[in-house]
């Protein structure tokens, strides 16, 4: 992609005499506006701070509420784009969403630092039986999640807004989000705040929310209880790798980590953009933008998936 960068100074030199200094100017203007995935939030806000370094005369709006809000904007056209961390249902296909995979990431099972069987939680990870267990009520106690004789009970947290998150955890287990059982907590930001206060509770956070940037450890009073992918009732060597998000990433990438709940986010929008400055912006994420995924804690798409996606602006 070309680069205008607005205030660079070109010398011109007439005739071998004294230079004259030119201002290239970038022409791109407009306004962007953004609604959605919290999953999503951090990264689409360093992909606007980088573009409008390029674009400096270009405005963008971006605000959360959950990937359903994203999606309802959308196609009310409330919204230019609308951030959705989950695949785009049929029926919204069919009243125009189209949608762009700019990125991918995962939702972890994320639990209080000071859990009382911390140990026995780090050991034994958990089961996907476990995890539907959870999410339907069923447990009461942190025995009941790990097979052990622990009588010290299980606090449940779950999302109270449409979300991507939640629907992709649910479908790690066979479920959908209307069916998870917990006290709900409005936003991702909502649920790391429930468990970091309550030592006994589990919730589910984007690694974004779960792990902090600039650390990559996972945030004060969090810490992420492995998966048991293989359901031998232990956490193996080729399983754990959630001490700090890199290492989260890199299984993200390899499949050891599963999918769901990894999974791509999209920016969808009503119809195939038109409107130059957002073509524009989704044509820098997928392309010079993929760079600050690892970065800011995502996942960067592969080379096929980005030409999938820029394929679509041309429809």
């Amino acid at each position: 992609m070309k680069k205008i960068i607005a205030g660079l100074l070109l010398a011109v030199y007439i005739g071998g005499l004294q230079p004259v200094i030119a201002q290239v100017k970038d022409n791109l203007k407009g306004d962007i506006s953004l609604s959605g995935a919290f999953a999503l939030y951090p990264m689409v806000v360093k992909w606007a701070e980088e573009f409008k370094k390029i674009h400096p005369n270009v405005r963008i709006d971006i605000s959360g509420g959950g990937a359903g809000k994203g999606m309802t904007d959308a196609l009310a056209k409330v919204v230019d784009l609308g951030m959705v961390s989950r695949d785009v249902y049929d029926v919204e296909t069919k009243k125009g969403a189209v949608a762009f995979a700019v990125v991918k990431d995962a939702v972890v099972p994320t639990i209080n630092a000071a859990n009382p069987v911390l140990k026995d939680i780090k050991a034994k990870g958990l089961k996907r039986s476990a995890a539907l267990n959870l999410w339907s009520g069923k447990c009461k106690t942190w025995g009941d999640v790990l097979g052990t004789a622990s009588k010290v009970p299980v606090h449940v947290y779950t999302r109270s807004d449409a979300c991507g998150a939640a629907e992709t955890w649910a479908a790690w287990f066979g479920k959908r989000q209307e069916d998870l059982d917990g006290t709900a907590v409005f936003g991702d930001p909502g649920v790391a705040s429930a468990v970091q206060k309550d030592k006994i509770g589990i919730g589910f956070n984007n690694i974004a929310y779960a792990y902090d940037q600039k650390t990559r450890r996972p945030y004060a009073g969090l810490t992420i209880i492995p998966l048991d992918v293989n359901g031998n009732g232990k956490i193996d060597p080729e399983e754990n790798f959630y001490d700090n998000s890199l290492s989260l990433i890199k299984a993200i990438v390899s499949g050891k980590y599963p999918s769901p709940p990894a999974r791509n986010l999209f920016l969808v929008s009503n119809g195939v953009p038109t409107k130059p400055v957002v073509v524009e912006f989704i044509k820098y994420i997928l392309t010079e933008g993929q760079k600050y995924a690892n970065a800011t804690g995502y996942i960067g798409l592969s080379k096929t998936t980005i030409n999938q996606e820029l394929a679509k602006l041309k429809k």
